[in-house]
């Protein structure tokens, strides 16, 4: 049966809840819930990346929302297995709600089982080794003229040098720094950032922070590409493939800054989707 295709992500847990993705959600229920948080600073970096994980297990898949510190206290664990998804899925909390919608739908239709995705194998090596591979390949999703205007909202230095290094001039914004590595201004005004763009790169916390549905519409309206980027909420970002999303670089847990060793990244692009997987989209 067909799937609807979501206008904003209220609709896709809408869905999700009515059962017209897959099983019902109250048949599923948390194995194991973690609350990571997790700092990184690059070899020769003067950026300390913070960053803060709420993860779901629901039987053999991963669910996972980032977000903001404050909004989720660790003790949110201590009761979470054994909720259901579907009580899960009507909490007052963002992150929760992601991260719910999240495992539903890496445990409904698992990235490594997609055959629509290009599997990409990010080397064994050094977090800049690996980090840089992983910009590249977000960075390959990108079909740009030259001197194309790149909003990335969601600012992470490796993948500003990707895009330049694909000819196009970066509009960094992000919430949390102020400068990239190279001294150029991040605004944190997305809406003046969107206005300006011929293409726009996001992160996964968008979909945890309010602002992932108004990119998406910016771009629906304006037939502007839109690549998501995502770590956590992957399988939420690819419910919107091709209505909105244009392609997408999907991690399933563990990310790859988790491991030194060979992980690999999911890369799915809207006109490669089968005609059936479009119409379910």
């Amino acid at each position: 049966m067909p799937h609807p295709k979501p206008h904003n992500v209220a609709e896709l847990i809408e869905g999700v809840r009515k059962g017209a993705y897959g099983p019902d959600p109250r048949d599923l229920t948390v194995t194991s819930a973690f609350w990571l948080y997790h700092t990184t600073r690059l070899a020769n970096g003067e950026v300390t990346y913070h960053n803060h994980y709420l993860l779901l297990r629901v039987g053999d898949g991963f669910g996972a929302c980032s977000f903001e510190a404050g909004e989720l206290s660790p003790d949110f664990c201590e009761n979470a297995s054994g909720h259901t998804l579907e009580t899960l899925l009507r909490s007052d909390n963002s992150p929760v709600r992601i991260a719910a919608l999240d495992a539903y739908l890496s445990r409904v239709r698992p990235h490594r089982e997609a055959a629509e995705a290009e599997r990409v194998t990010l080397p064994t090596g050094s977090p800049e080794t690996r980090a840089r591979a992983r910009d590249a390949a977000i960075a390959g999703l990108l079909d740009l003229a030259p001197g194309a205007r790149v909003a990335l909202i969601g600012v992470v230095n490796p993948l500003v040098e990707a895009i330049r290094q694909r000819g196009g001039t970066c509009l960094p914004c992000d919430f949390n720094l102020r400068t990239t590595q190279w001294g150029e201004p991040v605004s944190d005004d997305m809406t003046k950032v969107l206005e300006r763009a011929d293409a726009v790169v996001a992160t996964g916390m968008t979909l945890s922070n309010g602002t992932f549905d108004l990119i998406l519409e910016h771009c629906r309206q304006h037939a502007v590409p839109l690549v998501v980027y995502a770590q956590t909420g992957s399988a939420v970002a690819r419910a919107f493939l091709p209505s909105g999303v244009t392609a997408l670089s999907a991690e399933a847990f563990p990310f790859s800054q988790f491991s030194a060793d060979a992980t690999v990244l999911y890369r799915y692009r809207a006109d490669n989707l089968a005609p059936e997987l479009e119409e379910a989209s």
